[in-house]
């Protein structure tokens, strides 16, 4: 017998939500389908949302459960009506219709826990980028093992780009992904939280944040970042080299060149040189 976590407004919840699970053996335990009900999700094997009205609403609220990191399979409770809304982005690991019947909402639960399973047992929950640590279960992030001071968006902001490294999102892209659709604020507040994470960076890092001009925001490799830096001390060192050489090369030439008085002067004197032998030749 498994231990179930129903999230709904419904008066009579478990009747009315998935009359299916009133012929099954699991515990069901209900709390409201609202922010504050997720602090009291411990202990169970699954969390069943009830989405059959306000999917704007609903939607919010499996984003939000997602990014708590309930530890537990979210199954989503909809109406046939209510499946063409339902995306990858909601963050729910299956569907129920609210018709199905004992056996398939069984099947499914059985088979939710089994693959929450095998992810918790393979997939670290440590987001690793270079000296950057991101750790979704304590929702920290160390760099170069110094925890930043991070609030929750500016921590959701640097995880969702680490996840993606070397993708370029739009403004409006992460204001749906880490900020959820229905936020009514523009993608200046993508630009503010970009910039308080780079100040939290330090200037050593801030680069980890590329800007894309007239796109987005990206994740760069750490070592992108660090082949840039090498290749930038090449060059300032090549621009060095090269000034140091062209002394180096005017030098040279003044040692073996000629002084063009020295060389004026030796004319002269073989003129004057070849004036007398004539004049002897003459006079003799």
């Amino acid at each position: 017998m498994s231990s179930l976590l129903l999230l709904t407004n419904a008066l009579q919840p478990s009747t009315e939500v998935l009359p299916a699970l009133g012929l099954l053996l699991h515990g069901v335990r209900v709390a409201p389908a609202e922010g504050p009900a997720l602090v009291d999700t411990p202990g169970a094997d699954v969390i069943l949302i009830d989405g059959r009205r306000d999917l704007p609403h609903v939607r919010s609220l499996c984003q939000l459960l997602r990014s708590t990191g309930p530890g537990c399979p979210l199954l989503l409770v909809v109406t046939e009506g209510g499946l063409a809304a339902v995306t990858a982005d909601w963050g729910v690991d299956d569907v129920l219709l609210d018709t199905a019947g004992p056996a398939e909402v069984e099947a499914r639960l059985r088979l939710a826990m089994g693959r929450q399973q095998i992810v918790s047992d393979d997939s670290p929950m440590e987001i690793r980028n270079g000296d950057l640590s991101v750790d979704e279960a304590t929702y920290s992030a160390k760099l170069k093992g110094r925890v930043l001071d991070l609030t929750f968006k500016e921590f959701e902001l640097l995880k969702y780009l680490a996840q993606h490294p070397g993708r370029v999102f739009t403004r409006a892209q992460l204001l749906q992904e880490v900020w959820g659709y229905d936020y009514f604020g523009g993608t200046r507040t993508v630009d503010v939280h970009v910039r308080r994470l780079r100040a939290k960076l330090g200037p050593e890092h801030e680069s980890l944040i590329g800007t894309v001009r007239n796109v987005g925001y990206r994740f760069v490799v750490p070592e992108k970042v660090e082949r840039a830096a090498e290749r930038a001390a090449e060059g300032t060192k090549a621009a060095t080299s090269g000034e140091g050489g062209t002394d180096g090369a005017g030098g040279a030439h003044g040692a073996k060149g000629t002084n063009p008085r020295d060389a004026v002067d030796g004319r002269s004197r073989a003129a004057d040189g070849a004036k007398a032998g004539v004049a002897r030749r003459v006079n003799g």
